[in-house]
């Protein structure tokens, strides 16, 4: 059993109807929950400035530059000329030096090791800002058990992000100059699901109750339409990381044409052919800008939709900007393959689908505490 600290109100809220369950949220005062929800969205920012850097370096091709998981000591980057050359030495040891950067320079080596280091700082300090926060908020009574356990398996997935990135990078330092694509996606993934999940616990704690729906078959209607979004939006981010780990935005730069087809020749062309949409970046490609294409129609139908239904306001906004995400989303994403993958187009088309993914958990959100009548 998790133990409340001294002081935490675990009383009934006196709105609660009686007999009725008690809502968790209510048991903390509002002043409580006012500073959760600043800290549980300063964590979201941090893992989006982690997620940005992270891409960056990928970009930058900076990520197999510390070639060793030092938690603690690692936070110390070489101070002298002597532990600079001894890091470029460890370095000069692995595929991508000896396959891909014979000759390359120790000021060049400092350029990628610096980004690489920034990247798992920054990722160590969103450590440092859940934990620190965390007990400060305990010791104050700020937690009941329900918010309580719902930190700790934020903590857990940021655990859990750290083992998949360092994962990630051994998967580098084998055999090939280049991480596992499918651990790329994973790592990738679980950076999105920790941000979606404390923006979710930023909404947890900004609604007193549920808000009154028009009738149980429009609330359904929005929740199927958010979660066929959803899978559509999962499946992109997916394939979008596989593009990333293939480098396969340097293939067939031109839109909507590949190769000068919509269905590019030897599209399956790889044996297996059903590991094709997996493996080979042409394919790969193709998937993620049909996916793409699906989500940009599915949001523009659930936008229509919402109205159509009668929805809330506050529903019909949210589709509304969830579409508009979706189109500067899809633009970038055109941008950025027609114009050979520049670097800040990259990183914000990179960010842009993080932002879109944080805009579908809070309209996801909104529909679920919208009352059944």
């Amino acid at each position: 059993m998790l133990a409340l600290p001294a002081g935490t109100d675990n009383t009934a809220d006196p709105t609660t109807p009686t007999g009725a369950p008690t809502d968790w949220r209510l048991q903390i005062p509002e002043h409580h929950r006012r500073h959760l929800r600043a800290w549980f969205l300063a964590i979201a920012g941090l893992v989006a400035g982690v997620l940005v850097v992270g891409g960056v370096t990928r970009l930058t091709r900076s990520g197999l530059s510390i070639v060793d998981w030092d938690p603690i000591m690692g936070v110390i980057p070489p101070l002298d000329h002597a532990q600079w050359q001894a890091a470029f030495d460890r370095y000069r040891q692995f595929p991508e030096y000896q396959q891909l950067r014979q000759g390359m320079s120790l000021g060049e080596f400092q350029f990628i090791y610096y980004w690489e280091y920034t990247h798992r700082v920054l990722a160590r300090l969103v450590g440092v800002a859940f934990l620190v926060p965390f007990l400060g908020f305990w010791v104050r009574g700020y937690f009941n058990r329900p918010l309580a356990l719902r930190a700790l398996l934020l903590f857990g997935l940021g655990a859990l992000q750290g083992l998949m990135g360092w994962l990630m990078v051994a998967s580098g330092l084998a055999d090939r100059p280049s991480v596992s694509h499918f651990r790329l996606a994973a790592h990738l993934g679980l950076a999105f699901l920790i941000f979606g999940y404390a923006i979710w616990l930023v909404r947890e704690l900004s609604l007193p109750g549920v808000r009154p729906a028009r009738d149980r078959n429009r609330r359904r209607a929005l929740l199927r339409g958010l979660r066929g979004i959803g899978v559509i939006l999962a499946l992109q981010v997916l394939w979008g990381a596989f593009v990333a780990g293939l480098k396969a935005g340097h293939y067939a730069n031109t839109f909507p044409l590949m190769v000068g087809r919509l269905v590019p020749p030897g599209l399956l062309a790889w044996d297996p052919p059903a590991l094709a949409l997996l493996e080979n970046p042409l394919s790969v490609q193709w998937t993620h800008r049909l996916l793409g294409t699906v989500l940009l129609l599915a949001a523009a139908w659930f936008a229509r939709h919402t109205r159509r239904l009668g929805a809330d306001p506050g529903s019909r906004r949210l589709s509304t900007a969830l579409l508009a995400l979706v189109m500067v989303q899809y633009t970038l994403g055109v941008l950025t393959l027609i114009r050979f993958v520049p670097l800040g187009l990259a990183a914000t088309h990179q960010f842009a689908a993080l932002a879109l993914f944080g805009c579908w958990v809070w309209t996801l959100h909104h529909a679920c505490r919208l009352a059944e009548a």
